[in-house]
């Protein structure tokens, strides 16, 4: 969606997605938007408690019927297990996308990381398929005058330009830029606390291999899901970045996370934006 700054700044309901790698300060600026007035979708909660709800759970079923005790209460159906995903607690999809590894060290075969990776990549379309509902849904029945999708950091990853071109029929896209200054921080920080992540399988492919290659392992279920994690974050991150770029010069507006980190308030957000649209606007 493309307008003026001063045909955003007099838009009545305004809807919103916001697109950055993982660490930029997506949900941290979305939670600064009042409540009441702001309808926050995000994508990975989606995710986990539509598309990928029913495999999450399987996922958890199955290491409890490893367990005896488990397994025999699990049976008389004694007990149930259930998810408890919301906006701020999204570990179960993480858990289920899990780390390509040695098994003995909680690692995922090959052949079911990638199973993973494909099923959250359907769900993540699907997720943002689903935008255009949840912005009516949001003002006709739950009456909040604006909607703010909070995008996944793998959306530049899907490889599906009917998603792209669904979000910005429908949304003003903005795409949150890591200053040269922040970005060794937040690899730093991934490195240090590696967390699971969506490749785009030819990205797998060809970084495995380099890294297979460069530390002599001869079969993937011998590498320590870690190390891997943080080997290829730096270059995961290096990938994303004229992703996000090509996204915003297509579609929508570029700010910068420096300037995302001075918000305090929805004036301040939607100031920030008009500037952007101002100073790109073509």
């Amino acid at each position: 969606m493309r307008m003026s700054a001063q045909e955003f700044l007099d838009w009545e309901s305004k809807s919103i997605t916001l697109l950055a790698m993982s660490g930029a300060g997506k949900t941290t600026l979305a939670n600064k938007l009042p409540k009441d007035k702001w309808f926050h979708y995000s994508g990975d909660y989606r995710i986990g408690t539509k598309y990928l709800e029913e495999p999450i759970l399987d996922n958890i079923k199955q290491r409890a019927m490893a367990v005896p005790f488990l397994r025999e209460l699990l049976l008389s159906d004694s007990i149930y297990i259930c998810n408890n995903i919301t906006v701020e607690n999204l570990a179960p999809v993480s858990s289920f996308l899990g780390k390509m590894g040695n098994p003995d060290l909680g690692g995922l075969s090959l052949k079911e990381f990638k199973r993973r990776q494909q099923l959250h990549h359907q769900a993540e379309i699907a997720a943002m398929y689903d935008v255009p509902d949840f912005i009516k849904k949001a003002e006709d029945i739950y009456g909040y005058k604006h909607f703010i999708n909070d995008a996944g950091g793998s959306v530049c990853e899907l490889n599906c330009p009917e998603v792209l071109e669904t979000l910005a029929e429908h949304t003003l896209i903005v795409y949150i830029k890591i200053p040269p200054e922040l970005e060794q921080t937040i690899i730093a920080r991934a490195k240090s606390d590696p967390k699971p992540l969506y490749y785009r399988e030819t990205f797998l492919d060809e970084k495995l291999d380099a890294f297979m290659r460069a530390f002599h392992y001869t079969d993937p279920n011998l590498i320590p899901p870690d190390e891997f994690v943080s080997w290829v974050f730096p270059e995961l991150f290096k990938a994303r970045v004229p992703r996000y770029e090509a996204i915003a010069s297509q579609y929508g507006y570029t700010i910068s996370a420096t300037d995302t980190a001075l918000v305090n308030n929805e004036n301040d957000f939607i100031q920030l934006i008009a500037k952007a649209i101002a100073e790109q606007h073509n």
